[in-house]
């Protein structure tokens, strides 16, 4: 560290001494990444997702081989079709039932009207009741049979509903615009849930991150605009380009040992990022950069 800081402290005076603004703090350039990993396994069909490719959120990026997914649901179709063939015989089967108890009913209340006129017999009244008896179980365990059937037909369509599910985990989604920064994998490969596809970036905005000291920080706040600087392709002067302070660290840490903020190197400093727009692509993943806050 005793020979980065004389270097910094040259390169500043320098920078001042041109006629540039001296930075407050400098930092690198960053950016949201992802990587996208298979969600199920099988043999890769195809991955569009070659490095530097832009790719839209929610494009399809590439297919897993669905065929295992796909005659498992033709199973459960013809499983379901099987289950759903028993309804209309329940349906009609209780539909008789009920029919023949009214019929039993309307027995059973001629025969109280004959009892009271003593022209039958008690025993006729209990064999009437108990044939009400029976077809009133009858019906019971009919209806029984078609709850049986819903909860049949019920479980095969939370199993076609997860085969479903599955089969969309291997259409793979690309999650975020961005350019595709890192590529894992090739088409024809097996993979497995948790293997690493991709990585992609979303180059169109990127992430200044400096650290400041406590002095700095009060004149510091989130949603505030700052400048970020950075190298001129061809010169030693800097590009500016505006910038908005996106997040700041609520706790201090050590300064990092390539960071040289405003003031002397001081023991603790806070983080802070600036979200900075780079609609020609020319801030780069780990260029260095500077911060000015106003």
């Amino acid at each position: 560290m005793k020979h980065i800081i004389p270097l910094i402290t040259l390169l500043t005076l320098a920078s001042c001494g041109s006629g540039e603004t001296a930075s407050d703090a400098s930092g690198n350039f960053e950016t949201t990444e992802v990587i996208v990993f298979a969600q199920a396994s099988g043999q890769l069909l195809e991955l569009h997702a070659d490095e530097g490719a832009t790719l839209a959120a929610g494009d399809r990026a590439g297919l897993i081989d669905t065929t295992d997914g796909y005659l498992q649901k033709q199973i459960l179709l013809a499983q379901r079709a099987s289950i759903a063939a028993q309804a209309p015989v329940l349906a009609a089967q209780l539909e008789v039932q009920r029919q023949q108890l009214r019929n039993i009913e309307t027995d059973a209340a001629r025969l109280q009207n004959l009892y009271r006129d003593n022209a039958a017999t008690q025993k006729q009244l209990d064999d009437v009741a108990g044939a009400v008896a029976i077809a009133k179980r009858q019906m019971a365990v009919t209806a029984s049979q078609r709850d049986a059937l819903d909860s049949q037909l019920a479980t095969v369509d939370s199993q076609i509903a997860q085969i479903d599910h599955n089969i969309t985990k291997c259409r793979i989604t690309n999650p975020l615009a961005g350019t595709v920064l890192v590529k894992y994998a090739e088409a024809g490969e097996l993979v497995a849930p948790g293997k690493p596809l991709y990585k992609i970036g979303d180059l169109s905005r990127m992430i200044l991150t400096v650290y400041v000291s406590e002095k700095q920080l009060s004149a510091i706040g989130i949603g505030r605009p700052a400048e970020a600087l950075f190298d001129a392709p061809a010169g030693d002067s800097l590009r500016r380009r505006s910038g908005i302070v996106s997040w700041i660290s609520d706790k201090a840490e050590f300064t990092p040992k390539i960071i040289q903020t405003r003031d002397e190197r001081v023991n603790l400093v806070y983080a802070v990022k600036i979200a900075v727009p780079n609609p020609d692509g020319a801030l780069k993943i780990g260029m260095p950069g500077e911060a000015l806050f106003h």
